[in-house]
């Protein structure tokens, strides 16, 4: 469907809109500790939450380096592979992903219809381990190839801005320094920039990391490295300040990736009561582990980072197909 696709004339990198809000949350606050939010699900009004971050430097090296495709992979409804497929578009390069079944869900089908009218060419394989071999059918030599989540030292300079730019709102008074920020852990890249930039802007801010894919090792020494890459790539000297940053949970990732929990469904049902949407994969699970750091009132100022897009998904539906009409050979992905 390359009719979604706009001319190299015409195409222009993502810019996203920041500085995002940070808002403190009253009435999930305890006397002893403050919850606020900031407020990724508005980086973009076409799509927001954390991969616009990452993409922006991520499509810019493709144009960079001449490429006119991009290259990725991801769950049946992940939301990278989403924003990859509408950004990648809107500057003009083809988008190409690999995708690996995932839970079947009504978010999953939004996600996997939006990717077709975006245009994006879709490559569905049986499992993780066949992964290599969809990457090998799909790629081309002007592909660009983005990891899953866009979480490479590229992309995670995304969040390094991110952090820089929470030490700009700190030091305006729009919020206190928080003692630690709650943060998915899933491909690892948004907690690693973050953990980076924290450091070079001298915060003093620690990230609890709640795991949401397994194995928790993995995905927890993937971010540690990250961060220790990325802080170096910024010029950053004392790697001291990185090495512990990183507090990791896998508490809250229950039966594994994608796998709604009862915890998750709780904070579902508390975000929305104060006007955050949570999706059961990722920000359920980080929020009900914000919560528990507040209810515990251990710190004074808890930093839930909502990582979820908030944009409407009507638009980037009108021009998909029906769910049952999509292509056999991707429907076999929801399981």
């Amino acid at each position: 469907m390359s009719s979604a696709l706009v001319s190299p004339a015409s195409a222009d990198l993502v810019v996203g809109h920041y500085p995002t809000p940070v808002e403190r949350i009253e009435a999930l606050s305890r006397p002893k500790s403050a919850l606020w939010v900031k407020r990724d699900d508005l980086t973009h009004p076409l799509y927001g939450g954390n991969k616009v971050r990452k993409l922006e430097h991520l499509l810019a090296e493709a144009r960079r380096r001449g490429k006119t495709r991009v290259l990725t992979l991801g769950a049946a409804g992940s939301h990278h592979v989403l924003a990859t497929s509408l950004f990648g578009a809107r500057a003009g390069l083809a988008v190409d992903a690999v995708l690996v079944p995932q839970r079947n869900t009504g978010h999953v089908v939004e996600n996997l219809r939006a990717d077709l009218a975006a245009g994006a060419t879709l490559f569905p394989v049986g499992s993780y381990a066949t992964v290599p071999f969809g990457l090998l059918r799909a790629y081309r030599h002007t592909s660009y190839v983005i990891p899953m989540g866009g979480s490479n030292v590229v992309g995670s300079m995304g969040y390094v801005d991110a952090a820089r730019e929470l030490a700009a709102q700190v030091k305006a008074g729009v919020l206190p320094e928080p003692d630690v920020a709650v943060v998915t852990l899933g491909s690892g890249g948004t907690v690693a920039g973050l953990a980076a930039g924290l450091a070079l802007a001298g915060l003093r801010t620690r990230i609890i990391a709640v795991v949401v894919a397994g194995p928790a090792f993995v995905t927890v020494a993937m971010a540690r490295w990250l961060a220790r890459r990325c802080y170096a790539r910024a010029g950053g000297r004392d790697a001291a300040l990185v090495r512990d940053r990183i507090v990791p949970t896998a508490k809250y990732l229950g039966r594994g990736y994608g796998e709604p929990t009862a915890a998750g469904a709780r904070a579902t049902e508390e975000a929305k009561e104060v006007g955050l949407v949570l999706d059961p994969t990722y920000t359920a699970k980080c929020f009900a582990a914000a919560q528990d750091v507040v209810r515990s009132e251990s710190y004074a100022n808890v930093l839930y980072w909502h990582t979820l897009s908030s944009a409407p998904m009507e638009p980037l539906l009108a021009s998909a197909p029906a769910a049952d009409s999509i292509d056999p050979r991707l429907r076999r992905l929801l399981r």
